[in-house]
């Protein structure tokens, strides 16, 4: 395995990352997963989409500069609200008269820490950055040279303007973002207006600058305080940091996996950190985005949310419970939670919700950490959704709920299955139940299994908190309902006459998952889960069985292999027996995933027959059941 400087210079970083953690080397697990993901990337001012750097629930973030850009210093930052860079690098650092290049010769992403080592004929230094809080980044600098070191930002926003607050560097965008570079007490800094120099005395070898990002309505001059307590005391910073990820990591790693398996593990956790982001806005608790590197993922969208918060909760609860918070924040009063919402309030979308997973990721949270009190402030408002779907989602009254939308579109009823464009909805129409209520003429398989679940764990819940279940509840029903004698397998059906949608995709898996089918029905399914021409694809379990004609490789929900869907396949073959079919299946998912043991990103889907990596990267619900897969291979 390849290892990395432990900051031999800065004595007292080496004290703090001496702590013993057993087996797995006594730096700390983060140093055991060097190049966690590639995020090197010299910007310019029109890369809006990027991978980077970013931890606390910040929303700015860094890449490592490429090789042959002659940076010295972490790129960026990057406002991941508002897709701008606000420099090529804010802060760059050289040797004092040091007329030569200082070029990078190392860099690497650890988890929750940047690094990079340069060297020039002047001498050798090294930068890591680690970040604070939602607001700061610290940077620490070392070096083996007696000339002390000098500072300059590079290439900086052009509609950024530059100014100075005591010994603070203030940078001003027009978007009300404000970053603040504050360096350590000893350090003489000045201001052009275009740029700033900074400079420390001669003979200091290790320095710190605190990176500060504020948004729209902080206090700028609450924010620049906190940066100079910082300073005060940035062995503090760093031995928080430290804990903090060496917590994260401690609770999902097994000492029985291989180490590409471990990375697998780790890189979830690290994609999961990366796009945690603070309350903002109109966000009114912290959360996670599908996506950091992506224009259109900058909000919270609600099964998006489950499936992060039940992946949370084995590491950072109190972020998965904030994460559920947000998305209440906005449920309506009849029990309707909204399918996504923004910073700016103006662009959430309530024409449809998302398939009812809620009380899974309660469950969760409560299954890791026995949180009663967490189940008892959700219990009300998780059974007022939970009966919406009977209000609002049944359009003939028969206990069997269709996926649907306020306004009547079959694009936001689409939205609402969260299988935007699923071959089963292909001539499928809408139904009217109310004003502000329709409904797809057909009632969904997924659906209704989802909602059985979430009845059970309601009436788990009541019974921990002393309430009552007074709500509909079909669950018996559900599984003979809608399963296909003919083909073997669960389907949607049609309203109208009862008949199947006798086209197998990743639908029919939820019955298995959330264990409403019978044994039989499992022996039945089997057999397509395990055709090579169906389900057993190169990556297993695509969203559409791969022989239907009208399955596409590259087709959204038509055919590539999402994980949620492949983990619920999966998780269900354990659910019946069949643990070593899955642990093989677990295999193929980590194996043949372009990239996934290495420093690639996850991605949003991946080629169901190449294993090619498709649409977004950096993408959290891939990352969330990737650890669940970690999680219960073997078991």
């Amino acid at each position: 395995m390849r290892r990395y400087p432990v900051f031999s210079v800065l004595t007292l970083l080496v004290s703090l990352l001496a702590v013993s953690c057993g087996s797995r080397g006594s730096a700390g697990l983060r140093y055991d997963f060097g190049d966690i993901i590639d995020i090197v990337l010299t910007p310019d001012s029109t890369v809006r989409r990027a991978g980077c750097f970013t931890d606390a629930g910040s929303w700015m973030g860094f890449t490592l500069p490429q090789r042959d850009s002659r940076i010295n210093g972490f790129c960026g930052p990057f406002s991941i609200e508002h897709r701008l860079w606000m420099a090529q690098a804010a802060v760059t650092v050289g040797f004092a008269g040091d007329e030569g290049v200082m070029q990078p010769d190392s860099l690497t992403y650890f988890p929750g820490e940047v690094f990079m080592s340069s060297s020039s004929e002047a001498g050798r230094m090294e930068q890591r950055m680690v970040f604070a809080d939602r607001t700061t980044a610290l940077l620490a600098v070392s070096g083996d040279s007696d000339a002390g070191f000098v500072f300059a930002g590079k290439g900086w926003n052009s509609r950024v303007r530059l100014g100075m607050r005591e010994n603070t560097v203030v940078a001003e965008h027009p978007s009300g973002e404000t970053v603040l570079l504050t360096f350590s007490p000893g350090t003489e800094v000045s201001c052009s207006g275009d740029n700033y120099s900074a400079r420390t005395a001669e003979g200091c070898r290790n320095t710190w600058v605190a990176v500060s990002f504020c948004y729209e309505g902080d206090d700028v001059e609450a924010v620049r305080q906190s940066a100079v307590a910082m300073l005060d005391s940035p062995e503090q910073v760093v031995e928080s940091n430290f804990a903090r990820w060496e917590g994260y990591l401690s609770r999902v790693l097994r000492d029985d996996m291989p180490h590409e398996y471990d990375r697998v593990a780790v890189k979830s956790v690290v994609t999961l950190i990366s796009n945690w982001r603070a309350a903002r806005g109109d966000l009114f608790h912290e959360g996670v985005i599908p996506s950091h590197s992506v224009t259109y993922f900058t909000g919270f969208w609600a099964w998006d949310s489950w499936r992060f918060s039940a992946a949370l909760a084995r590491f950072a609860p109190e972020l998965a419970r904030n994460n559920i918070r947000a998305m209440f924040d906005y449920q309506l009063p009849d029990g309707m939670v909204i399918d996504c919402i923004y910073t700016d309030s103006r662009w959430n979308n309530a024409r449809d919700s998302k398939p009812p997973l809620a009380c899974w990721a309660v469950d969760e949270i409560f299954t890791y950490n026995q949180d009663t009190a967490f189940v008892r402030e959700m219990y009300p408002k998780l059974l007022s959704y939970y009966k919406w779907w009977f209000a609002k989602r049944d359009h003939n009254g028969n206990g069997m709920c269709e996926f649907g939308s306020t306004d009547g579109t079959l694009e936001a009823a689409g939205w609402e299955s969260g299988m935007d464009n699923a071959i089963r909805f292909d001539g499928a129409s809408m139904l009217r139940n109310g004003p502000d209520a329709w409904s797809l003429d057909q009632e969904s398989v997924d659906l209704n299994a989802y909602l059985a679940f979430e009845a059970r764990l309601l009436r788990k819940f009541a019974a921990l908190i002393g309430e009552e279940f007074d709500a509909p509840d079909y669950s018996a029903d559900v599984a003979d309902y809608f399963f296909d004698e003919e083909i073997g397998y669960f389907c949607d059906r049609k309203i109208a006459d009862g008949s199947f949608i006798a086209e197998p995709a990743c639908e029919g898996y939820t019955p298995f998952w959330v264990r409403i089918a019978s044994d039989e029905q499992m022996a039945r399914a089997l057999k397509l889960l395990t055709d090579t021409s169906k389900f057993s694809t190169y990556i297993p379990f695509p969203t559409a069985a791969a022989d239907n004609p009208k399955c596409s490789p590259d087709g959204y929900w038509r055919g590539p292999i999402w994980l949620d869907q492949t983990y619920q396949a999966i998780r269900g073959l354990r659910n019946y027996g069949y643990g070593d079919l899955a642990d093989e299946y677990t295999r193929q998912v980590f194996d043949r995933c372009q990239g996934l043991t290495g420093d690639a990103p996850i991605h949003e889907n991946y080629g169901t027959h190449t294993g090619q990596r498709l649409q977004a990267s950096h993408f959290s619900w891939s990352a969330s059941h990737l650890l669940m897969m970690y999680e219960d291979y073997g078991k």
